[in-house]
């Protein structure tokens, strides 16, 4: 029942109240990010959703469009900003995000939305990742986020998909917001963000 039907009531009920409650945090980070970073505010990318369909993930911008004097984009740790970092170790910039909980493109808690790019290279059981709907936090995020290996965090979003429960997502929101607070395992070590799917290893 709460699969078919409460989880994305659920999602629905926090997702509107949400974007009411934090309309002036939103004001606020989007008016520091005008400011320090110019235009767009909001970072878009196409992701695959339920069933691998892509839609357009919606964040706070973190990085510049900086590129070398050929042409070539800089890394993502020249690009990253310093407004940039403290939106990613708050996970402010994922708030925008609700807009995409509310219209049924995302769920609060699911595996998250990953790149297109990825998906020729999943084995058949990292696939069923989008049995369900992504989300904005999940039960990989709360077992060491970014620090976790590929494989084991596809192999808790798996888990997810066969274990959903209300008192599941419950625990994975409750145990989000410490691990926000404590700004815990945002990126790999050394690293500004995390390193890229290459596929399963032969």
């Amino acid at each position: 029942m709460y699969r078919r039907f409460g989880k994305r009531l659920f999602d629905v009920t926090i997702a509107l109240v949400g974007l009411v409650v934090l309309t002036p945090v939103l004001a606020l980070v989007a008016l520091f990010i005008r400011i320090g970073m110019g235009a767009p505010v909001l970072f878009r990318q196409q992701r695959p959703g339920l069933g691998g369909r892509p839609f357009v993930l919606v964040k706070f911008r973190t990085m510049t469009h900086g590129v070398m004097a050929t042409g070539v984009p800089l890394t993502d740790a020249q690009r990253l900003t310093t407004l940039g970092r403290f939106l990613r170790k708050t996970s402010l910039d994922e708030l925008p995000e609700l807009w995409n909980v509310l219209v049924g493109e995302m769920s609060l808690v699911g595996p998250r939305p990953l790149l297109m790019k990825y998906l020729p290279l999943y084995s058949p059981e990292q696939r069923r990742r989008h049995d369900v709907r992504p989300g904005i936090t999940g039960l990989a995020q709360i077992s060491g986020r970014n620090d976790l290996p590929w494989e084991e965090r596809f192999a808790l979003d798996v888990r997810y998909t066969q274990t959903l429960s209300w008192l599941l997502d419950l625990r994975i929101l409750l145990t989000t917001l410490w691990r926000v607070l404590s700004m815990h395992g945002v990126s790999q070590l050394g690293r500004a963000t995390v390193d890229e799917f290459q596929g399963q290893a032969e």
